[in-house]
């Protein structure tokens, strides 16, 4: 087969998107397929394989991080040069509309996957009162597709309710050889405590600084626990309001780790707290489940499919103040229980391989590309998932 891909988000950028499209392009191109990613310039022009094309891009204003790459002609020249079977569209706002124009210009089955949960963002930005819009675009953009793949179940049946018709799971995936618990290491946790006593828990974090994450809702945490230290593993557009509502308190902002420093951190912890109650799925917390760290998650989005609360991890509420607090205390309570879950929380993670995760999506493809367009079966293609 040859893919195309259509992506708001890759290399140099690090996110959970980010992650599950090279570990998809690696697994498609070791199956012999062949791949192109249309993508914001400034990534390696091939990765693993794959062909890359960089598009002219400018930062999204309150979010710089994530720039808006905005389609040129050449865009179609590369695309028609390539010849693709089926065209992706990942996330799709700006360059991922120009992937849906030109699959439907050029009569290319069109598939999109949704991986961020935009409308519920909008809040944390003060501009709550465009959800109503942003889900009447993304609606729009995603029914011109015959297949819209979501990462978590709670996703599926959102977007169904929002009226995005053709939605299936296409199922998490974690590196289990590189995140794993051997990994623990005294010079990492020296690291992440930043020369502070190894007297009471570590606390970790690791992901994106940004308003979404909800990452403030730690503190009474640490309010609550005087003994516990906190890492902050990442960086991003909150940063400095996250150091002024940490300052003073036993918190330390270490930075992008990658590779086996970041595995490690995850395995150094004592905890791993993600409070973000915006997730469409969470591969954070599966990568700090495959390196046996402990989790506390919200029972929110797409973060139930991976934590079973109290045997892998622990689900907090986030409409209940206290509720962070207390199921960090309850995962730290007991020593024994908490290997428990590091057992579980392992074993759990080594269900999800990116190789079984990239053959289901290929199954999807190569569903899609055997249905005629003017009979398309969408209920045939997901009975067989």
């Amino acid at each position: 087969m040859k893919i195309a891909f259509f992506t708001e988000t890759f290399l140099p950028k690090v996110d959970g998107i980010v992650t599950r499209l090279t570990k998809t392009v690696e697994h498609l191109v070791k199956m012999g397929d062949e791949v192109i990613v249309f993508c914001p310039e400034g990534a390696p022009k091939n990765y693993m394989g794959a062909q890359v094309a960089g598009v002219p891009a400018m930062p999204l204003p309150l979010y710089p991080e994530l720039k808006l790459a905005i389609p040129r002609p050449g865009v179609a020249e590369i695309l028609e040069d390539f010849c693709p079977d089926l065209v992706h569209v990942v996330n799709p706002a700006v360059l991922g509309l120009g992937g849906i124009w030109l699959a439907k210009t050029k009569n290319l089955p069109l598939v999109a996957s949704y991986h961020t949960h935009l409308p519920k963002y909008l809040e944390h930005y003060g501009i709550g009162m465009l959800e109503p819009l942003l889900w009447e675009l993304l609606k729009a953009a995603h029914n011109q597709a015959v297949l819209n793949l979501c990462t978590s179940t709670a996703m599926v049946e959102e977007l169904s309710n929002k009226g995005i018709q053709h939605t299936a799971l296409w199922q998490r995936g974690v590196d289990t050889d590189l995140f794993r618990p051997e990994l623990r290491s005294n010079v990492m946790r020296e690291r992440l405590l930043d020369g502070r006593s190894d007297t009471g828990a570590l606390l970790l974090y690791i992901g994106r600084l940004s308003a979404e994450k909800q990452i403030e809702r730690i503190l009474p945490v640490l309010e609550a626990l005087p003994e516990t230290r906190l890492a902050l593993v990442g960086d991003g557009p909150h940063r400095q309001q996250l150091e002024r509502i940490f300052k003073d308190t036993a918190t330390h902002f270490v930075g992008y780790l990658g590779g086996e420093e970041l595995a490690s951190a995850y395995a150094s912890a004592d905890a791993f707290l993600f409070p973000s109650s915006t997730e469409t799925l969470g591969l954070v917390l599966l990568e700090a489940m495959a390196a046996g760290c402990p989790v506390v998650g919200a029972n929110r989005g797409g973060i139930p499919d991976i934590v079973t609360n109290g045997v892998n991890g622990y689900l907090y509420e986030p409409d209940q103040e206290a509720s962070l607090t207390i199921a960090t205390q309850k995962l730290l309570g007991n020593h024994q229980q908490r290997l428990a879950l590091r057992e579980a929380a392992r074993k759990e993670a080594e269900r999800w391989g990116w190789a079984a995760a990239t053959k289901q999506l290929r199954n999807y493809y190569e569903q899609v590309l055997g249905s005629k367009s003017n009979n398309f079966n969408y209920k045939s293609i997901v009975s067989k998932d």
